[in-house]
């Protein structure tokens, strides 16, 4: 047996949850089941199904100690046709997300009378539903309640879903139908391999997504084995996994996916890439992880640790030298983490578009690198930066119109008077709005920044002021810059 066979049985026997742990997930599903019947009986609400969804649920490729429950509640889509008819795609959603959250409102949260159910409340970033924490005997388990249209997988498949979770049910059935228990084994080690190396769902420390686990449940189906997809990891970007047998040409043809840097097709939707929100840098850094282990296969690639605070005391290294932090604290708690996560990503890709290039596309500070990490129970958020030339010189050379265009010419020369020629155009010394990134930086998150934060700090790497800052570097540090520069 191969040295990391040894050590998937060690870490699986590690990973697996007891049989205590899934019946004590079974027994509160039932509890929920008998609520919310209870309550839909008393006010005349219809339903197709309530159906524990997610790895604790039909799947079973839930991680020890991984509590979280997803319990679906199908709706019949044909009641609600009538309402939504001739709406355009957008009214639609609307509509339904109205119908959801009154469902939640006046169902299930009033469903959850029970004392061990605390703080029933809405959530939602594009779909409301519902979420209620499980407290007793010490043990705290968090639960999504989500309703959804329940939709034939045919009409699915022909025509798409009307909301992105009714999906989510037959995601669960085809896990349960097409990975053998010890498939199922591999998922589990798949899935601990990547929260240990910090590249695991919209939580990943590595690029703005991870890999979730649908698609390292796909990894397996289509691979077979843990140890197939480890030896052929790095081969994933140029081989396509598409249940529906399309090569890469075709399936690039399709528009929304031509940037996507993986193909995990969804089985249940031909038009759906389940890997489209996987970071280039998380694969990235999972791949070079992955080669490590099985030149030198250890246990500890698949233990979870913190993320450490970096070494900043070498005032004289060249890399910490380019980097720089933006340490921000959330001021509104009832924001949901990825939508900050959204709109932080949104401004870093900003300040990179402006800061890379002058407005004329002349080159200004040349190549930079970001990342966004965050810590929810301190409500920090930290934008670092790599900054390639973080100070440049305080003019450049601006391109005008060719000599031989005389209209435009004559207007470039009226309007710059130090104008020379050369090769042909006409040129002039511009002054930059910026000669040190720093400056530029404050600046640009002084003018952008939204409203729900408040600025703790900007800073070169060296003058980091929180714990959750200086574990910003390492991430940059140590598992994007080696793999990105």
């Amino acid at each position: 047996m191969p040295l990391y066979d040894r050590i998937f049985e060690e870490i699986l026997k590690r990973i697996t949850p007891t049989q205590n742990e899934i019946d004590l997930i079974n027994s509160i599903i039932d509890k929920l089941k008998k609520l919310i019947i209870a309550k839909a009986k008393e006010i005349g609400i219809t339903y197709t199904k309530i159906e524990p969804q997610g790895s604790t649920g039909i799947k079973q490729t839930q991680l020890k100690d991984d509590f979280d429950i997803d319990l679906f509640i199908g709706l019949d889509y044909n009641s609600f046709q009538l309402k939504y008819k001739d709406l355009s795609k957008n009214k639609l959603k609307k509509e339904a997300k109205k119908d959801f959250l009154d469902l939640c409102t006046n169902w299930i949260i009033p469903s959850l009378t029970l004392k061990e159910f605390h703080n029933p409340r809405l959530l939602y970033a594009e779909h409301p539903y519902t979420t209620v924490e499980y407290r007793a005997d010490n043990i705290e388990i968090k639960i999504d309640i989500v309703l959804y249209f329940d939709i034939d997988l045919e009409v699915i498949k022909q025509k798409g879903p009307i909301t992105a979770v009714d999906r989510s049910p037959w995601h669960g059935r085809f896990i349960r139908e097409n990975l053998t228990v010890d498939q199922k084994n591999d998922v589990r080690l798949l899935k601990q391999f990547f929260k240990a190396n910090h590249s695991y769902g919209d939580k990943s420390s590595v690029g703005k997504g991870g890999f979730i686990g649908y698609s390292s449940e796909l990894l397996i189906y289509y691979y077979g084995t843990i140890d197939n997809l480890f030896n052929d990891f790095d081969k994933l970007p140029s081989r396509p996994l598409d249940y529906y047998k399309r090569d890469m040409k075709t399936l690039r043809k399709i528009n929304h996916f031509q940037n996507d840097k993986l193909m995990i097709i969804d089985p249940i939707d031909k038009n759906r890439n389940v890997a489209s929100a996987i970071s280039e840098k998380a694969y990235a850094y999972c791949n070079h992880r992955i080669k490590e282990f099985l030149k030198n296969p250890k246990k500890e690639y698949f233990e979870i640790y913190g993320i450490p605070k970096a070494d900043l005391g070498n005032l004289n290294d060249p890399i910490l030298e380019k980097i720089y932090l933006v340490e921000l604290k959330n001021c509104l708690n009832d924001i949901h983490y990825t939508i900050n996560r959204d709109k932080l990503y949104s401004l870093g890709e900003s300040i990179i578009a402006n800061g890379e290039k002058e407005f004329t596309h002349a080159e200004r500070f040349s190549n930079i690198l970001f990342e966004l990490f965050f810590e929810e129970d301190t409500d920090e958020y930290i934008l670092v930066f790599y900054c390639n030339k973080p100070h440049i010189s305080q003019t450049y050379t601006r391109k005008g119109p060719p000599i031989t265009e005389s209209h435009h010419a004559n207007n470039f020369k009226k309007k710059n008077e130090n104008n020379f020629e050369r090769n042909g155009y006409l040129w002039v010394e511009t002054r930059r709005g910026f000669s040190t990134f720093f400056e530029f930086l404050k600046n640009f998150i002084t003018r952008k920044l939204p409203d729900n934060f408040q600025v703790l700090n900007i800073s070169k790497s060296f003058n980091a002021q929180t714990a959750s800052g200086k574990k910003a570097v390492t991430v940059l540090t140590e598992m994007i810059l080696p793999f990105n520069l």
